[in-house]
Parts: C-alpha cells; structure tokens; sequence
C-alpha cells in the first residue's frame, strides 16, 4: 500500500459528522449557516523553531489545533472543521499514534472536526500545518480595526507561564524542576477559551489572540484602530507559578512572553456586567486591564501612575 495513504487511513480517517464529507475525496465539504460568513485561519509549527524535537507528541498533536482554535475565538467565530498537513523526516507509528490523539482529543472537545489534508516526507524535521474553518455573522466578526475610544480592555486566562517554560527549557534561566512542570503545560498544551470567543460575537468591538506577546498583539490593535491604550499593570493576570520571581523577569514575560493564545479584546464599558455574565458562563478567567485612548501608543502604568518602560518584544518570526 501507498505509505501517504496507509498513514491516512490508520491515523487520520475518523468519520466526519453527519452532512460532512471529509477524508477520501479530493475536496472535503461541509455545510456554513445561512447569514453566517466562514472564518479560516492557517498556522505553521515547525520543529526547532516552533517547538523541540523531543516534545510529547500527544501535546503536539493539542498545541497544532489548539494555536489555531485561538484565532477563531478572536474573531467571535464558532469552530466548524479543520485540515491538517503533516511533513515527516520518517514514519514513527508511535510518535503518530500519540499525536493523533492529541489532535483528536481538542478536536473532538471543541466540536472541530479534522476533514481532511496533506502528508509528505520532510528532509530536515517535522512540520505540521493546520488550516480551521469556522463561522460567525460578518457583522458580528470581532476586528482589530473596530476599537473604540472609551473602551475596555480585557485578557483571559493568565500571562507569563508558557515564556517562563520555554526559558527553561531554552537554558536561558537556572534548572527548576517545579518551576518548569507549573509552567509547562502553559506552553505546549494552551487551551483557548474558543466558546466564549463566540459569545463575544456582536457584544465585543476588537479582539485578537496573544500569541507573539501583549505589546507586540495589542499593538496591532491600536494600529489598525488608530487609537492609543494605557494599561494598569497591577491588573494583569499573571500566572500563579511565576509568584516570587524577580519582579523585572515577571514584567517581561508578562508584557513581552508569547505563546498565550488567550484572548485580548475591547468593548463598551456599558457591557461590563454582560462580559462577565458570559465569562461565568464559559468558565472563563477574565481581567479588566485598562481602557483605549485617542493618543496613540501603548502605556503601562504602575499602581502609582508611574509608567513602565515598555521594549518593542515580543515573538518575531523571522529574527
């Protein structure tokens, strides 16, 4: 048998839901209500770059969605399916076995089923690409250009554990055993919180996912807005586990550490009460962490006013 093909069909056929047709043809279809437009979004994990070559596959196979899951939440769209393109240096059927049950594991707990893809050998490491499809009514479609004056800014979820984790295992912070398991799972198992991305739609203005670092992220907020935010430092959610670090190595892995994937988004101060009804709803922590302003750029203040010098971090992709 073909190895693309026996690979396919042992690790990645699952049936697709009813009125999809996935796998085996060379098209998958599948169905977006009537008023909604379809939201997609693609990412690339690469090894060496995106993760190390002897990370769990399992969580591999969680973190490949999950990134992506992200950005739906961030546009207020509902998951609907997924591709998924593997190249692989050679075939592993264990390293495979793990993965795809990760993959499936999300997938199946966030209603996204996997209909289709690509695999191929690789001469260098494993890359893994994966394309979701989703959808949400277009004028509810949250956008980073839709930030107002006078909003609020909230994140979900916490800030700082996945950097932490990845300095660790870098060797760019001293070996700590305990440290890097309460960090750890920030990094490569993040859970987005994708169903209160949806009910965000029409209540939220702007959103995007945290994914190269909140500088970095809600910059392009208020470049696409054209607006300015002034952040109150004490009131971000930093990570438990980082209690008790040097409070400079806190601040830069809080303002400046990627690989989050939680959501970052403005809304009317009007809609307090209603944003955290819906957080409670999806069991979501969230933070009121500042307000967009019409000066542009963004400041971070200390509990007594003063600012906080701010780099230009963040994740670059091509440094």
């Amino acid at each position: 048998m073909n190895i693309e093909f026996d690979l396919i069909a042992r690790y990645f056929s699952r049936p697709a839901p009813p009125g999809f047709l996935g796998v085996g043809d060379d098209c998958a279809l599948f169905p977006v209500k009537p008023g909604y437009h379809l939201a997609t979004s693609t990412d690339l994990l690469i090894e060496g770059r995106h993760f190390f070559a002897d990370v769990d596959p399992a969580a591999l196979g969680h973190k490949s969605l999950a990134v992506n899951l992200s950005d739906l939440a961030a546009m207020g769209a509902q998951p609907v399916a997924c591709l998924l393109s593997l190249s692989l240096p050679a075939v592993d059927h264990h390293w495979l076995a793990a993965f795809a049950e990760g993959f499936y594991a999300l997938a199946d707990q966030s209603a996204c089923p996997l209909i289709g893809g690509d695999t191929t050998r690789s001469v260098t490491g494993t890359v893994i690409s994966v394309t979701v499809m989703g959808q949400v009514r277009p004028q509810e479609a949250l956008r980073r250009s839709a930030a107002m004056v006078g909003d609020d800014i909230w994140i979900t979820g916490t800030l700082g554990a996945a950097d932490i984790a990845l300095r660790l295992l870098q060797g760019k912070l001293p070996a700590n055993p305990s440290l890097l398991a309460n960090t750890r799972s920030a990094l490569e198992k993040p859970l987005p919180p994708w169903t209160f991305g949806e009910y965000l739609a029409g209540v939220a203005h702007a959103g995007l996912d945290i994914s190269d670092g909140l500088v970095q992220d809600l910059g392009h907020i208020l470049k696409a807005s054209r607006c300015g935010a002034e952040i109150n430092y004490e009131a971000l959610p930093i990570a438990p586990a980082l209690l008790g670090l040097d409070a400079r190595l806190i601040q830069d892995a809080v303002l400046t550490g990627g690989d989050v994937y939680q959501l970052c988004f403005t809304a009317s101060a009007a809609d307090r009460q209603r944003i955290m009804a819906l957080a409670g709803r999806a069991s979501v922590q969230l933070a009121r962490v500042g307000q967009i302003v019409a000066e542009p750029g963004l400041r971070v203040r200390a509990s007594d006013g003063a600012l906080i010098t701010v780099g230009n971090g963040g994740f670059d992709h091509f440094s």
